[in-house]
């Protein structure tokens, strides 16, 4: 028989990496939300979870099971040879521990495949993240990467991360760059992706000495920043990045990379037409058209980013920030190594 799960004993086996997560859900639900790592298997796929609903919604509930019978029983065997190629200890879930997770459980362990069933489903993995948000630990100490437009603070965290610093990587977790034009290129996650990615990473920096983040407002695409990470970073050291235009403007480029985005770029453009003088927005729309991107995000840095970031960005006691005045991104990841304490070679081969 298969083994019930809870999550309070799911997840110290997914921080040690010792259990695999299938997600039998359909495809769409997975996509939306799952919990990371999670690979999926589904019991119906879209289409057939539609007809499902419309029989239990529009006939009754025995004639909705007994179609699903139908279809699980039709493929049955390419659904069990799919667990088999999963190799190590295994938890299923649906949405709330119901009909999906428990006839898989079943059927498996029918095959002799062992699986655990996440009680209550990824409903009730839902309830733990919002739980660990509403009372965070939050008692390490933080860095903030601060900066005008294009200071590339993304990069550098990336190197970073890769050579072992604790970096906590937001526009990562939501899936977008923070700004208008942060979405192009992508698939911003939802909130529910975004908090479940925050909390982990949460949980795997909470005995490192210090956390590397980007400061970033209230909201990142179609993710909202959690009060209390608002604060922490109020409250912490800002590393003010201090970088030329021409090289502002180099790193915007080869991040966004406008030429192959053309369309996606001249639409975010126009959702801020209007909040910049008439005339340099005429002239940015101009070189937008003939491909003149330098001087479109010259315009876009002086006449909206950079004014909004003065308002924004600067406000911070001189105890509180440190000004890294550099030439190019390179000299910008060795100045913020400069302003870190440096990590026991141990301690930054958890975190790469």
């Amino acid at each position: 028989m298969y083994s019930n799960i809870r999550i309070e004993d799911l997840i110290p086996t997914i921080e040690k990496e010792e259990m695999v997560l299938i997600d039998v859900r359909s495809p769409s639900e997975y996509k939306n939300f799952t919990i990371p790592g999670s690979v999926n298997i589904p019991f119906f796929d879209d289409a057939e979870r539609a007809e499902i609903g419309t029989l239990y919604k529009q006939v009754n509930v025995d004639a909705a099971k007994e179609r699903g019978l139908e279809i699980i029983s039709a493929k049955l065997p390419e659904f069990v040879r799919e667990f088999n190629k999963v190799s190590g200890n295994k938890t299923v879930f649906c949405w709330r521990g119901g009909m999906r997770s428990r006839t898989t459980a079943t059927l498996l362990s029918l095959m002799d495949i062992h699986v655990n069933r996440l009680e209550g489903g990824i409903r009730e993995y839902r309830k733990w993240v919002v739980n660990q948000l509403e009372q965070p630990e939050v008692s390490v100490e933080a860095f903030v990467l601060n900066g005008l437009t294009g200071t590339g603070k993304t990069r550098i965290l990336k190197v970073l991360q890769k050579e072992g610093y604790p970096v906590m990587d937001l526009e990562a977790m939501a899936n977008h760059k923070g700004s208008i034009f942060g979405h192009i290129g992508a698939e911003p996650h939802n909130q529910k992706v975004f908090d479940s990615l925050l909390v982990h990473k949460m949980r795997e920096l909470q005995n490192s000495p210090y956390v590397l983040f980007e400061a970033e407002g209230n909201r990142i695409g179609k993710a909202g920043i959690p009060p209390w990470l608002s604060e922490w970073k109020s409250r912490s050291l800002q590393l003010i990045i201090d970088m030329p235009m021409e090289e502002r403007i180099k790193e915007i480029l080869e991040d966004y990379q406008p030429e192959q985005h053309q369309q996606e770029f001249m639409e975010a453009f126009l959702r801020i037409k209007s909040r910049m003088p008439q005339e340099v927005a005429v002239q940015i729309e101009a070189n937008l058209e003939t491909e003149e991107y330098s001087d479109a995000v010259n315009l876009l840095l002086e006449y909206y980013y950079d004014s909004r970031y003065q308002h924004t960005g600067l406000q911070y006691p001189e105890t509180q920030k440190k000004i890294l005045k550099v030439q190019n991104i390179e000299e910008a990841i060795q100045a913020v190594k400069d302003h870190i304490p440096k990590l026991d070679a141990t301690i930054s081969k958890q975190f790469v």
